[in-house]
């Protein structure tokens, strides 16, 4: 059984659970052409969650084909009246039809958000196996579908990389009883001093069901309430005690230097007091927005240093080679000096974002695009981000969201009415569904839609980068004229309100000296040279009074896309402490002090927490 991806939904944990991670049974299908599991002449094996075009799942096969399936046969022990056994999928790329013993039991669309089945009727008791088959359809020339950065051509070219087909998270079984807890979300309110509580119940209405919460901050106990649930549902605000004194209220603030988790236990019980469900999970209280031109953490300006990352990795493609893998980024990230990642063009593993929080990492969460303008590209798209950001809200690291990059999908914004629109439907809808975060509703440039001005500009010359961004005095100018990629800033009607600007994109630089051929926006010869251009380009946005931050482009080079501050393999072309102090750039001795102060308490406190993994 393979183990080495962790458990995969960390805000609703419960003890006991199989992963199916491992050897399946597979068989290509090039043309879509089996009709069923009984057709499929299984002449192979792949390595799950590892996708065929991978080499960690055995295969490495990168060709078109617009189908594949997959076979194991798994021992459920017998299932006891009432209990229900549940099979999870992290993310199957593009369609999914499971069969359990022969017969359908759930399909799916949207390659990058889960999907579960109760598989109890199916399960054959008289069977020591279990037969589960996944046919996962995905063509690979389809430009209308949310496919982000996966290539439509066969090899990878440009800023495209290898396709993702099928299966790429975990795998996954666990019981549960007629009743159980099925959602949480979780939301913060500093002014009240208070953490507020949505949660959903599934099974057989009942009267008598009471859901039990307790919240603790180390071996501190912040709330210990108990509710009816009523109509299936609990939505409850649970005020906590104010400590008053500043020094004790930031401690308990989530925020990159002190990122503070309140762990909360759960209990289903009824009317006899009788535990029918239990599970983990956890919080953080935490704010953000944007106010005067600023981007707001905890209610205090934040300046933003991010890294924008691909999230690929060069054996196994869009699926962390093991969850240690996904801790190294988030630690390596906080380690160049930057406080934020901009997760380009991927629904990130729920995983990334449990490492995020548990070590103080902010995130923009960013849609895959489509590449075409249809009816059933808009239809697509806006179904899976509002699974998306259903996933993924209670995420105290995730502080925006960003539904479009550079217009893909939407390539005639100043002229095509319809494409305005759908930015602006899927700007409001996000805001409807998560009034909490900002929202950048079309990243790099043509913005109609947004509460943050992101700008991509691969300006090679830092002086000119440092002129252009020198002076608030400088944004009636800047909208005018900066034309990046030859797009305007804002569409006419749609002009900055006073909105945070954001560099959201910069540098590109790839270290060519060992691959000439490698793919950057520009080229450095050296380590030393990379480290030069590095410092010179952060230092003319960091020392902006315009901006309230930054991403560079990018964190680890990514199969042909070689602009990397580091190699693949997570290696830095130039010393991690060098990227950090271009990254942070000169800070007062005040400043090293407060950080210190804050690492050590974060670390004390690290020690004597609660485990939450």
């Amino acid at each position: 059984m393979t183990t080495l991806h962790a458990y995969p939904r960390p805000q609703l944990r419960r003890k006991e659970w199989l992963s199916l991670n491992g050897p399946w049974d597979f068989a290509f299908d090039p043309d879509a052409s089996v009709a069923g599991p009984e057709e499929v002449s299984w002449a192979g094996s792949i390595t799950v969650p590892f996708s065929p075009e991978t080499v960690a799942s055995g295969l490495g096969d990168r060709s078109f084909y617009s189908a594949c399936w997959y076979r194991r046969l798994v021992e459920v022990a017998r299932v006891r009246p009432g209990e229900r056994v549940l099979l999870h999928f992290g993310a199957v790329d593009h369609e999914a039809a499971v069969y359990v013993n022969g017969a359908l039991a759930v399909r799916h669309r949207g390659g990058y958000t889960p999907f579960s089945v109760d598989i109890t009727r199916l399960l054959d008791d008289a069977a020591v196996q279990q037969e589960i088959v996944v046919r996962a359809f995905d063509d690979p020339h389809d430009l209308a579908k949310p496919r982000g950065k996966q290539d439509w051509q066969e090899a990878p070219h440009g800023i495209w990389y290898p396709r993702t087909t099928g299966i790429w998270q975990t795998v996954w079984i666990e019981r549960l009883g007629p009743n159980a807890i099925q959602h949480l979300r979780w939301t913060s309110n500093l002014e009240r001093w208070e953490i507020a509580l949505d949660a959903r119940v599934d099974g057989p209405r009942r009267d008598d069901l009471r859901l039990r919460v307790r919240l603790r901050f180390v071996d501190n106990v912040l709330a210990d309430d108990t509710y009816s649930v009523v109509s299936g549902e609990v939505h409850r605000r649970l005020a906590l005690s104010d400590p008053g004194i500043d020094d004790y209220r930031n401690e308990l603030l989530w925020s990159p230097s002190c990122p503070t988790l309140i762990q909360a236990d759960l209990e289903l019980l009824d009317g006899e007091n009788d535990v029918l469900d239990s599970a983990a999970s956890y919080t953080a209280m935490r704010q953000v927005g944007v106010t005067g031109g600023h981007f707001m953490l905890n209610g205090r300006p934040y300046p933003l240093r991010m890294v924008l990352d691909q999230g690929y990795w060069p054996q196994s493609g869009m699926t962390a080679p093991d969850d240690d893998a996904i801790r190294n980024d988030v630690l390596l990230t906080k380690a160049m000096g930057f406080n934020g990642a901009r997760k380009h063009q991927k629904i990130e593993d729920p995983r990334y974002l449990y490492w995020a929080d548990l070590e103080g990492l902010l995130v923009w969460e960013e849609m895959p695009s489509a590449y075409r303008f249809t009816k059933e590209a808009v239809s697509q798209l806006t179904a899976e981000w509002q699974a998306a950001i259903e996933r993924d809200r209670s995420h105290p690291c995730i502080v925006a969201w960003v539904p479009f990059n550079e217009s893909w999908g939407v390539p005639d914004l100043p002229t095509m009415a319809a494409h305005r629109h759908y930015v602006q439907a899927l700007y409001h809808l996000t805001r409807s569904l998560d009034a909490d975060r900002p929202v950048i509703g079309n990243d790099g440039w043509e913005s109609l839609a947004t509460d943050i001005v992101g700008i991509h500009d691969y300006e090679e010359d830092a002086a000119r980068l440092r002129s252009r961004y020198a002076s608030v005095d400088d944004l009636p100018l800047l909208f005018r004229s900066v034309r990046p990629g030859g797009r305007t800033l804002a569409l006419d009607g749609h002009e900055h309100a006073g909105q945070p600007v954001m560099v959201t994109e910069y540098g590109g630089v790839a270290l060519t000296a060992a691959e000439p051929d490698a793919w950057g926006y520009s080229r450095a010869e050296s380590p030393q040279d990379l480290a030069e251009r590095y410092a010179r380009l952060t230092a003319a946005l960091r020392d902006s009074q315009l901006l309230a931050g930054f991403c560079y482009t990018q964190l680890t080079d990514t199969y042909q896309e070689a602009n990397g501050l580091l190699y693949a393999d997570r290696s830095p072309k130039f010393p991690l402490a060098e990227i950090a102090a271009a990254t942070r750039g000169p800070r007062t001795p005040r400043e090293e002090e407060i950080e210190r102060k804050q690492t050590e308490r974060w670390r004390e406190l690290s020690r004597s927490r609660s485990e939450s993994s």
